[in-house]
C-alpha cells in the first residue's frame, strides 16, 4: 500500500481475506482496520448466524457493516467507511439461498460486488456442476442489473486460479476443482462481461497466491494458490495506481489459511461516472 496515499471511500477485505470464521480471526481483521484504516473491507467465509455477527466490534472502530451469514459455512460481509446507499443481497430481493454468497452495495455512487464463489468438491460431482452454474448465474445477473460502463468492483474469494502462473506446480493442478479448464472458461465468461483483474493488470509476470493450505508448511514452502481477486470495470480499472497482497494477516496467530489482497485507485472526475472522491484516491482491500 502506497504510505500516506489520499484516499476516500473504498477498502476491500476479500476472502483475501477469506477470513475463515470472523469470530476466530477477528482481532487479525480489527488490528488491520486500525493500522490501514480501508476505505471498504468485504469478507468472505465469516461462518456465523446473523444474530451473532460482531457488528458492535466494527460499529466502534468507525465503520458500517453488512452481513449475511450461516452457521459453520460461508458468509459475506462489507464494511465501509461510508453508509451504503443501497444494499442487496443474494441474487434476488427477499430472501435468497445465495445471500451468504453474494452481497451487493452501492457506497458513493459505486456498486460493490462481495461474493463468495462454491468451492466445487470434486470435478466428478453435483458440487462442481453447482460451481459452474453458479457463474453462469451471475454473468446473468451482470447483464440483467449492471453496466461495465459504470463503476464496479467485483472481489472476494472466487476460487479459480485464472492461469498457470496463478498456482505452484500447475501440471499437476488440472484436475483440481479450483484449475480445471470449465472453471477457468467460466470464470472468464463473466469476466469477459467487463472486468479487468487489476493485479494481473499492473503485476503481469508477478508470481503472487493469496491462499495457502494448512498442511506440509504450504505457507513456508509458497506452495499457493492465487484465488482471491479483485477485478474492476474499465472506467474504474485504468485509474487502478497499485494492487498488492499484504502476506502479514496470513502470518499472524491463529491466520486463516488466505490473506488480504488490496487495490488502490486514483480518480479526479467526480461527475465522469467514475467511482467519487472526496480526497483523489480510493483504497480497496479485500
Amino acid at each position: 500500500m502506497a504510505a500516506g496515499a489520499a484516499r476516500l471511500s473504498l477498502g476491500v477485505f476479500i476472502n483475501n481475506y477469506n477470513v475463515n470464521s470472523i469470530r476466530k480471526r477477528l482481532h487479525i481483521v480489527l488490528e488491520w482496520l486500525s493500522r490501514h484504516r480501508p476505505d471498504i473491507l468485504c469478507l468472505q467465509e465469516t461462518k456465523v448466524q446473523d444474530q451473532e455477527f460482531p457488528v458492535g466490534a466494527f460499529k466502534d472502530a468507525g465503520y458500517y457493516v453488512y452481513f449475511r451469514g450461516m452457521k459453520g459455512y460461508n458468509g459475506v460481509a462489507t464494511i465501509s467507511l461510508r453508509q451504503a446507499d443501497t444494499v442487496v443481497y443474494g441474487f434476488e430481493e427477499g430472501p435468497d439461498i445465495e445471500d451468504a454468497r453474494l452481497l451487493q452495495t452501492v457506497i458513493n455512487g459505486s456498486t460493490i460486488l462481495n461474493t463468495y464463489i462454491p468451492q466445487g468438491y470434486r470435478i466428478n460431482s453435483d458440487k462442481y456442476q453447482f460451481k459452474l452454474k453458479w457463474f453462469a448465474r451471475f454473468r446473468r445477473y451482470l447483464e440483467k442489473n449492471l453496466n461495465p460502463a459504470k463503476p464496479v468492483v467485483w472481489l472476494g474469494d472466487l476460487n479459480v486460479a485464472p492461469e498457470p502462473i496463478d498456482v505452484y506446480h500447475p501440471d499437476r493442478r488440472v484436475n483440481d476443482v479450483d484449475f480445471h479448464i470449465d472453471a477457468r472458461n467460466a470464470y472468464k465468461n463473466v469476466v469477459s462481461w467487463g472486468f479487468v483483474d487489476v493485479f494481473r493488470k499492473l503485476h503481469p509476470d508477478r508470481v503472487q497466491y493469496t491462499y495457502w493450505d494448512y498442511f506440509r508448511n504450504a505457507f513456508e514452502n509458497n506452495w499457493g494458490w492465487r484465488i482471491d481477486h479483485i477485478l474492476a470495470t474499465y472506467p474504474l480499472a485504468n485509474c487502478c495506481a497499485a494492487a498488492d497482497v499484504d502476506l502479514e494477516p496470513r502470518k499472524a496467530p491463529s491466520a486463516s489459511d488466505h490473506t488480504v489482497a488490496w487495490a488502490e485507485f486514483t480518480l479526479s472526475d467526480t461527475r465522469s461516472g467514475r467511482l467519487p472522491l472526496s480526497a483523489g484516491g480510493v483504497k480497496i482491500e479485500s
